[in-house]
């Protein structure tokens, strides 16, 4: 389990649970999960969403319907035939999670050793995971060339087209594609927690729309 910035590069994880349990389960045994749901982890201070408020709203993490709706977490609405405001709010957010999820593939189809069973101890299995890891931020750093992940090798947006595929799809294809998120269906939010939700679907809206 991990984090990333807007640049593909990993910016936190979690490495050794080999359980079953939903990656909202696994999410709050780590470290970096306990840290965030007790509000202890040093994120930047809140700010306004746009120069057209003075309301301030606080950084947060995207996460799917696996995880808990927290005031610095956000999650997507639950159900279909949701009202405009939820079903706008849910595609931004897919939107900026895709971010990870191409994170992921492009360090599964560039380090081909995440494709298969490692035939190993569970803690040399850890550690080359986490060595691709480390080797993945590197070169994503460094790479001014653009030869380890090109333009066309993430997910992308295109006008007429919609949304692209990036190459790393097409390459994990044979493998079954991407990894599937392992839901939970815990529900206890707090009630700050949904307003804020609520007034980040309302500013997709408003000041904060984009087209589609």
């Amino acid at each position: 389990m991990a984090t990333c910035d807007a640049k593909y590069t990993f910016t936190s994880a979690s490495i050794g649970s080999y359980g079953g349990q939903s990656d909202g389960g696994i999410f709050q045994q780590t470290d970096f999960g306990r840290a965030l749901l007790s509000n202890s982890l040093p994120l930047p201070p809140s700010t306004s969403l746009c120069r057209e408020t003075t309301e301030v709203f606080p950084h947060f993490f995207v996460g799917d319907a696996a995880f808990p709706l927290k005031e610095n977490l956000m999650r997507p609405y639950p159900g279909s035939q949701l009202p405009r405001y939820k079903t706008v709010f849910n595609y931004r957010l897919s939107r900026a999670r895709r971010v990870i999820e191409n994170s992921f593939g492009i360090l599964t189809a560039r380090w081909r050793v995440l494709r298969k069973v490692i035939d190993c101890s569970p803690e040399n299995c850890e550690k080359i995971v986490l060595t691709c890891l480390v080797l993945h931020n590197f070169v994503m750093l460094h790479d001014l060339e653009r030869w380890y992940c090109p333009d066309n090798f993430v997910d992308r947006d295109d006008t007429e087209q919609g949304t692209v595929h990036g190459e790393w799809r097409h390459d994990l294809q044979n493998l079954g594609g991407p990894l599937p998120s392992i839901s939970s269906h815990r529900r206890n939010a707090s009630q700050s927690a949904y307003r804020l939700r609520d007034t980040l679907a309302h500013y997709f809206l408003n000041q904060g729309a984009v087209p589609f």
